[in-house]
């Protein structure tokens, strides 16, 4: 109960700043649990459909590997059955190549989106801090001008740790959200490497078809020559 009624007694201290940092502080940690949640669920789906998909491209069987990712909602399944529909058309590995990092590109700010606020929000709790502190000794200096000399002293010190509690609440807010921010960028850039790998191989396996085709074609020519 102490503890609860410090908690109140700190925010109550920090003067009328305290309740936009504390706006700043719910909408990040939303936006932060959003993007958690989220990203974690794409990197399941992602490896699930990887796991899925990748035996059926290295034996070269892309019509079942278009049945697979045909309607699949994952990240990694809409890539590849970009590329899968142009290799089916085309056979170039430049067109599909193409086709494939427009896909990307369509995917990629999907994964981004909100994650930058968090950085904005960290910045933003610390402005708001500095700005409450600056009012409430603002408001200290302009107290004590028109007290007893005798208790300036005690007043002001009083006002100005007051006026603290204002910096110290924005550095709380927004230091982990500092840290949340680079952890959701590294999940972040891990599924797009994991994407671009899955592109890579995929591309891959249609060069190494394209090429064995080719070999046995040639290989039957120079038999009926012979």
């Amino acid at each position: 109960m102490d503890f609860m009624y410090s908690i109140v007694g700190f925010f109550a201290g920090g003067g009328l700043f305290m309740l936009p940092i504390a706006c700043v502080a719910a909408v990040g940690a939303a936006i932060a649990g959003e993007r958690y949640i989220t990203l974690t669920r794409l990197g399941i789906k992602n490896r699930g459909a990887w796991a899925q998909i990748q035996p059926v491209l290295a034996s070269g069987d892309f019509e079942k590997a278009r049945q697979i990712t045909r309607g699949a909602d994952t990240a990694v399944a809409q890539v590849l059955s970009m590329g899968l529909a142009r290799q089916g058309a085309v056979r170039r590995r430049e067109d599909v190549e193409v086709a494939m990092e427009e896909s990307m590109m369509e995917i990629v700010p999907q994964l981004e989106k909100r994650t930058h606020y968090l950085a904005t929000f960290a910045n933003l709790a610390t402005l708001l801090g500095l700005l409450g502190t600056v009012s409430g000794l603002i408001h200290a200096f302009g107290a004590v001008a028109t007290v007893n000399p005798a208790e300036k002293a005690n007043l002001l010190s009083a006002s100005i740790s007051e006026a603290m509690n204002c910096t110290a609440f924005g550095l709380m807010t927004a230091v982990p959200f500092v840290f949340v921010h680079a952890f959701l960028q590294t999940k972040t850039i891990d599924l797009i490497t994991g994407l671009e790998m899955a592109s890579t191989k995929f591309l891959n396996a249609i060069t190494e078809r394209t090429t064995t085709r080719a070999q046995g074609r040639l290989g039957l020519v120079q038999s009926a020559q012979g």
